[in-house]
């Protein structure tokens, strides 16, 4: 299970280091990253961007004006890159560009994949999106209140 939250920057190269404990996590020594939703990266193992990848083109028609958002913006992009001997992966210069992508990141694992954001791309998000993580906890598991 991949999991933490993690800030780092971006070398010259393009390249980042994806920390030692979601390394660990990871079986073999490549991922298949791809644009996200919310203007972030997804960063899968290949197994399970397979399942992934499978599901999203089995669930849906080509004829579908939907079916082929999601596969043009989720699927056509994605690459595979392989992680370094220092543990670092390389952003493709077309993903870096497409979510805005800089010097400063997060990288944060969610179970089965790891989304790289932009610092000042997630600080806007988490801002933005405040009242529904509110609204979304209540939901869940009754009254949560922060304050």
């Amino acid at each position: 299970m991949i999991t933490g939250q993690y800030r780092n920057t971006i070398d010259e190269k393009n390249r980042i280091l994806v920390p030692s404990k979601m390394r660990a996590e990871i079986p073999g020594n490549s991922l298949i990253i791809t644009a996200g939703i919310d203007r972030c990266l997804w960063m899968f193992p290949p197994e399970d961007w397979k399942q992934l990848s499978d599901q999203l083109m089995e669930a849906a028609s080509p004829f579908s004006k939907k079916a082929r958002l999601l596969q043009r913006r989720i699927i056509a992009p994605a690459q595979e890159v392989d992680i370094d001997k220092a543990g670092r992966v390389l952003i493709p210069p077309s993903l870096k560009e497409t979510i805005g992508l800089k010097k400063e990141c997060i990288l944060q694992g969610i179970k089965k994949y790891i989304e790289v954001w932009d610092v000042d791309e997630y600080n806007a998000y988490l801002d933005e999106s405040e009242s529904e993580f509110q609204e979304a906890a209540e939901e869940l598991g009754g009254s949560v209140s922060f304050f």
